[in-house]
């Protein structure tokens, strides 16, 4: 069936049912319809970073601790905490009433496994678990770290709450490896997953957790404060076509439309019914990842030359238009308008775009009409334009290239392949990150110089390695924002991967709709009102 041809059919039903308005006033009142920017494909969070994966593991599992909207860590599955004087030992203890989904109780070993899981993939987690010299479970409700040395950083760690959430599972499914995904979905946060009713490509149902316990104090804020479920059933409802998505919108057929299209937005804007605003506040930030093992990217200076070429106001345009309401730049390594943004290096973007000055730059650097593959995601909006910008450029700077244009699923798993360009692998790929994973190094994942242990595009750089580490020992926020900026610096100086500015996505949701909370999508607190 085809999906508009399902959403007339549904909205047949709803007008039948004005026959029954008693039934259809409850079922409003307890359904809550959502539309994601992808169908959610992969559910363990544990083995991607894909946005609509965090999203879906935000309303299922739960965390140790969380962040306010002041990027303060604060308890949330931790009852109380005990640090020793020497920062060395700390003894978590779990509040009171923690269930799992399958009905059994969150038992401190369940927390050892998860975390242990978890930090083989995160690079925060990794970090941390780097000066751990034990990690146990005196009890079923205390969680012991014994470190090698300070990282008073732990609570923030541990309250991450974007891609490679820290989250909580029971001990027999985090006993699965980090690169394998786990067979059940089972948490202990406010709605469980409800296997039995996906529908690949199209429905992803979730239901109300009932022996959830929310926190009994705090505020909510973020991720932070208690976590209260007022729906009964969310439907996450898989639309690809903009169009039909509005529409059901405007009609009521849906409830939340995560990442409208912006050349929708003006209309979305003068509908009665409908809020459109910002609750991913820290932004979408466009990269083009260059692929450092294969020429000619193995070449630093043949990705400095490109990095100098590009134009961010460009590839912003295409996205997003030209308002300037929605963009901030030029963007650098980090978040701008974050902490540990600068202007270190910054002027690589900020002269005038010469092609001819590009091209001799290149020229010099040693290109020599090497193939180069652009990946392209055509349906994700966004990445398929600053890949399109991408390949003008390459074209006008006379760069042998090969665009690839596919769907983004095709996209994730091809940039796995590490092999030649004749064995199916790559040169560049066009991706989006939340501003809130290129904040600072601790989350800041294609700011690394780790090789075949990073994300794909595998650069190996020391300096970018030590500065990191160095970071994360830094003593205040001042020798933070130091290194931040060295990092930056060398990152450029190497070209990591190629900016491509920063924009700001508003979502879409029925005015009656209460509750709705900043940072990320999130489903908790969020009611209809009478």
């Amino acid at each position: 069936m085809k999906r508009r041809t399902l959403l007339r059919g549904a909205g047949a039903l709803m007008a039948g049912a004005m026959a029954r308005p008693a039934l259809v006033r409850a079922a409003s009142a307890t359904t809550l319809r959502f539309v994601p920017y992808a169908d959610l494909a992969l559910l363990d969070p544990i083995i991607t970073t894909n946005y609509v994966t965090r999203t879906h593991a935000l309303m299922v599992f739960d965390t140790l601790y969380s962040l306010d909207a002041s990027y303060r860590a604060q308890p949330q599955m931790v009852g109380s905490q005990d640090v020793l004087p020497d920062g060395l030992t700390w003894r978590l203890t779990l509040r009171d009433g923690l269930r799992f989904h399958d009905g059994t109780p969150v038992l401190a070993r369940d927390v050892v496994a998860s975390l242990k899981r978890w930090s083989g993939r995160d690079a925060f987690g990794g970090a941390l678990f780097a000066t751990v010299d034990e990690l146990s479970a005196p009890s079923d409700t205390v969680v012991q770290f014994r470190l090698k040395r300070p990282f008073p950083l732990l609570p923030d760690a541990l309250a991450k709450p974007t891609s490679y959430l820290p989250v909580i599972m029971p001990e027999r499914l985090s006993a699965m490896p980090a690169t394998q995904a786990v067979a059940e979905i089972v948490g202990s946060g406010p709605y469980r997953y409800v296997a039995t009713e996906r529908v690949p490509g199209s429905l992803n149902v979730y239901r109300k957790f009932e022996d959830y316990r929310p926190r009994q104090d705090g505020t909510p804020s973020f991720t932070a404060g208690p976590r209260i479920a007022h729906f009964d059933r969310i439907e996450w409802r898989t639309i690809p076509d903009g169009a039909t998505a509005a529409g059901a919108l405007r009609s009521g057929e849906i409830d939340w439309w995560e990442q409208p299209l912006v050349d929708l937005v003006p209309d979305l804007l003068r509908q009665r019914d409908v809020r459109v605003e910002l609750v991913e506040t820290t932004g979408l930030i466009g990269q083009i990842r260059l692929n450092h093992t294969l020429p000619p990217f193995d070449n630093p200076a043949i990705s400095r030359a490109l990095l100098a070429a590009v134009d961010q106001n460009e590839m912003m345009d295409a996205v997003a238009g030209s308002d300037p309401s929605i963009r901030r730049g030029p963007a650098g390594i980090f978040t701008p308008g974050g902490p540990m943004a600068s202007e270190a290096g910054m002027s690589v973007f900020t002269g005038p775009r010469d092609i001819a000055a590009a091209k001799r730059a290149l020229a010099a650097a040693g290109y020599n009409g090497e193939r180069v593959v652009l990946l392209a995601g055509t349906d994700v909006p966004r990445i398929n334009a600053v890949c399109e910008v991408m390949a003008d450029l390459c074209r006008k700077l006379g760069m042998n290239l090969d665009l690839v244009s596919t769907d983004w699923g095709t996209v994730n798993q091809r940039i796995l392949n590490a092999k030649p360009l004749d064995q199916g692998g790559w040169s560049m790929f066009g991706i989006f990150s939340g501003g809130l994973d290129m904040i600072s190094p601790a989350y800041h994942l294609a700011a690394r110089g780790n090789g075949r242990a990073g994300v794909p595009s595998w650069l190996t750089d020391a300096p970018l390695e030590e500065m990191r580490a160095a970071w994360f020992a830094a003593p205040d926020v001042g020798a933070q924002k130091a290194l931040a900026a060295n990092i930056q610096s060398r990152a450029l100086e190497v070209g990591a991967y190629i900016p491509c500015g920063q924009y700001f996505q508003p979502t879409a949701y029925r005015r009656d709709l209460d509750g709705m909370l900043t940072g990320l999508p999130l489903f908790w607190n969020l009611r209809r009102s009478a």
